[in-house]
């Protein structure tokens, strides 16, 4: 009986989790856990960070330390991240896991493994446990002396708060880690600082003015800006997330915030204040030129004085738009004499004057005297000179203010931007190396970064056990926010002229980078290279499992094609076996024989089956051993077609469900193509078609999605409740088996099903429907690939030979009639 973990576990085949060459190493998702992948890769990659966490060793009288200390975690998780950090430098594994140092962090947390971690919160308990366990070991290195804390030293900084309390000044220093700035109302990152270092005065409890502002005095090697994304909704009493877009820059210059520019940064803030007012001013008298009128519809002024100037330029008209339309010329023509009514004929005169109109159905153009457009009644020559006049002078003044205004106003544009280019202030240089990003909403979605590699000189995206390359342009697409429901939640800025926080160390006798290993202390060294040895016996194992199964393929084959029977039913067969037919006409359904020779099964197998089946004969062996070993053999493949039957029957069962748009069909295609996988995986021809399968589970997938998400939309109880338990019980559990083996295609429909139910995020709906969505939305944008609970294989009717391979016929054939894209 198969289990999940043998059909969904990670690949089998260790060269599919083998490194490829020196690309960095991922880190699995353990449940939830891409929150800790995001912070540790982008603290690994400072390579300075790096080199304290590897070279760290726990204090020698850690043993002599009151028990509630020696009890205290940050010293085991200290070991656990040191060895984490060894694998990630060392391991010939594509990814490690990182389960030990998770489950620390989760016991001090002290919530549920379901719920994703406030990243904010972990970083900060982070470094706290980092601080503590530096500063026990400073402790111990500098006895009598005031010690040093390089955590300290490498995050924290120092800011001076001047202000003015019941009209008293006042100055206080304080120390900071992350800086966090709030993103609402802002669209940069300098508008984020200006606001948080400059707070207006404030009414306090007891009435007294308040007024403050903050200037950096120290800042650190690493300064990290928390972007306060998320607010709690008093209305709707739960957190929202805030997706407005928020632009930071890839340099950035701290040089107007620092204490010691107080005076010049002062003047240049009253200087953009004031070009800031003259600017409104300015804007306001534009927008009366392009906005002009009383009423609610407004237009371009210049537009309106063009369309005045046209009007009166048209040529004039005498008679109003009704009286040149005579009625009577659309109706039958009425009897002069005689007539019932008694009316009497028009005047001839009168009739030879009437106007000719327009007849749609009769004429194909207008008649020459009717304007295209309304015109002035009466205007004489010397009215229309004067007004043409006046209107063509008008709109140039009206052009050339406008002209005006708008250049006023780019130059004070310019003259904002330019404020603070001169070099003076530009000494405190910081360049971004890490961008942390947050998918989804406010109580769930996932998290992972993008982290500049200086010595590729490109960005590379961090996200769980996938390391690939990036680009400055994906980065502003995924972090500035306003696309999707993804936005930077965290900057990571490091001091440009402190090129040792990213800067590989030297062998100090060789001179050379030390890379690798050679990296590491001896006691982490051999940690990670007995890991390596266990990875390596993996693979040996797998190859010499291979190279059993080619011996044995290459001795059957020669055995074969030495000994072929010469039986007519075996020669039948064997052309059988070897014609190119279409899928409908698989004669491996037909006869186990036919498996059997295109799987390159040995002769004794052959033989034993035709003598069992068109005979009824049994082969005997002279002696036990061989008797004992061909009945075990012969098991092993007649299971192997059972194995192949069956499969062919979920197949069969979820095709023709499916063609019935019926997509229960859904388990049937997910067992035959699990099923399928692992038949393909020990020969070409022991299973079907893998990409015909994986397009049909693929498309169920997206139909059943469709189909869930039309219930949810309806607003109905009954039917969003049908809805979300399809995704639940259906799509969610299978959405993993897409995943696992990272194919284009499965990713795009992933991508495609999530796309369609965060879509609904921020949308107006009940109170009720939201925090199903708000429950739901989490499991669906899981990226973890681990086991998850799924419905056991439905329940197989018998087949004959006959009926099967009939039945499976006429599935295929109505296969073929769909369009090739669509196959």
């Amino acid at each position: 009986k198969r289990t999940h973990t043998e059909v969904w576990s990670d690949s089998p085949n260790p060269y599919d989790r083998k490194r490829i060459d020196t690309c960095p190493v991922g880190l699995k998702n353990v449940g939830n856990t891409c929150w800790f992948s995001a912070v540790i890769q982008s603290l690994f990659n400072l390579l300075e960070f790096q080199r304290l966490v590897l070279n760290y060793s726990p204090p020698a009288r850690v043993h002599d330390l009151p028990r509630n200390q020696k009890e205290h975690r940050n010293l085991p998780f200290m070991q656990e991240l040191r060895n984490l950090f060894s694998l990630m430098v060392g391991s010939k594994r594509k990814y490690v896991d990182p389960s030990r140092a998770v489950e620390i962090l989760k016991d001090a947390f002290k919530s549920s493994e379901s719920q994703q971690q406030d990243v904010s919160e972990f970083t900060h308990k982070l470094l706290d446990w980092l601080e503590d366990a530096f500063q026990m070991k400073a402790e111990e290195d500098r006895e009598g002396e005031k010690p040093k804390n390089p955590m300290v030293e490498l995050f924290y900084g120092r800011f001076l708060a001047v202000g003015v309390l019941e009209g008293k000044k006042f100055e206080n220093t304080e120390m900071f880690g992350q800086y966090p700035l709030q993103v609402n109302g802002f669209k940069d990152l300098h508008e984020c600082l200006e606001a948080a270092m400059i707070e207006g005065e404030i009414e306090s409890l007891s009435t007294s003015n308040f007024s403050f502002q903050h200037w950096f005095t120290e800042l650190p090697p690493v300064l990290t800006f928390e972007l306060s994304r998320f607010e709690f909704n008093q209305a709707l009493g739960r957190p929202e997330k805030i997706h407005n877009k928020l632009e930071f820059p890839s340099m950035l210059y701290m040089d107007r915030y620092m204490d010691r520019n107080r005076d010049i940064t002062r003047i240049k803030r009253e200087e953009i204040r004031r070009l800031k007012e003259h600017l409104t001013l300015l804007q306001q008298r534009l927008e009366r030129y392009l906005s002009y009128g009383s009423g609610p519809k407004r237009f371009p002024l210049a537009d309106v004085l063009q369309y005045a100037m046209e009007f009166a330029s048209s040529k004039p008209v005498c008679t109003s738009p009704v009286e040149d339309i005579d009625s009577s010329d659309s109706l039958p023509a009425l009897e002069t004499s005689g007539s019932p009514s008694g009316l009497s004929a028009a005047p001839a005169a009168a009739q030879q004057q009437r106007i000719p109109i327009h007849k749609p159905f009769t004429q194909s153009r207008l008649p020459p005297d009717l304007p295209m457009h309304p015109a002035p009644r009466h205007i004489t020559e010397e009215e229309l000179r004067v007004l043409e006049g006046c209107l063509h002078r008008w709109r140039s003044e009206v052009e050339n203010d406008t002209r005006d205004l708008q250049g006023s106003i780019n130059r004070i544009h310019r003259t904002i931007d330019l404020m603070y280019s001169d070099k003076s202030m530009m000494q405190v240089p910081y360049r971004l190396h890490a961008v942390l990003v947050h998918e989804g909403q406010a109580n769930a979605g996932h998290y992972w970064a993008y982290i500049y590699d200086p010595h590729q000189r490109c960005w590379m995206k961090y996200n769980d056990i996938s390391v690939t390359k990036s680009s400055w342009e994906e980065l502003v697409r995924d972090s500035f926010g306003g696309y999707r429901n993804a936005s930077a939640y965290c900057l990571m800025y490091i001091n440009d002229k402190k090129p040792f926080l990213i800067e590989e160390e030297f062998d100090k006798e060789t001179g050379q980078v030390l890379s690798g290993m050679d990296k590491l202390p001896p006691d982490l060294k051999q940690y990670v290279k007995e890991d390596n040895e266990l990875f390596g016996k993996e693979i040996e194992e797998w190859d010499a499992l291979q190279a059993r199964k080619a011996q044995q393929e290459k001795l059957a084959l020669a055995t074969a094609a030495a000994d072929a029977s010469a039986t007519l039913e075996y020669a039948r067969l064997l052309r059988f076996a070897q014609e190119d037919t279409p899928p409908e006409n698989d004669y491996r359904l037909q006869h186990i024989i036919v498996y059997f020779i295109q799987n390159q099964a040995p002769k004794k197998i052959l033989e034993r089956t035709l003598l069992t089946q068109f005979f009824t004969l049994y082969i005997v062996f002279k002696k036990k051993e061989k008797k004992i070993t061909c009945v075990c053999l012969n098991q092993m493949w007649h299971q192997a077609y059972r194995n192949f039957r069956e499969t062919t029957i979920f197949m069969m069962s979820g095709l023709e469900l499916f063609q019935k748009t019926k997509y229960e069909a859904l388990m049937y295609l997910i067992y035959s193509y699990q099923y399928n996988k692992e038949l393909l995986s020990k020969g070409l021809y022991r299973g079907h078609d893998e990409e015909l399968l994986g397009y049909y589970r693929r498309e169920c997938l997206l139909k059943l999605n469709e189909q869930a998400a039309a219930m949810f939309e309806s607003g109905e109880e009954a039917e969003v409740s049908t809805g979300l338990g399809i995704m639940n019980e259906l799509v969610v559990p299978c959405i993993p088996l897409l995943l696992i083996h990272d194919t284009e295609r499965d990713l795009l429909a992933v991508e495609d099903m999530r796309n369609r139910w965060c879509s609904y995020l921020g949308q107006e709906m009940e109170s009720n429907l939201q925090e199903k969505l708000t429950d739901f939305l989490p499991k669906l944008l899981d990226c973890s690939t681990e086991i998850k609970s799924f419905h056991d294989p439905p329940k197989l009717p018998a087949y004959s030979t006959l009926e099967l391979s009939e039945r499976f016929s006429r599935v295929m054939a109505a296969l073929g009639r769909v369009p090739t894209e669509a196959r």
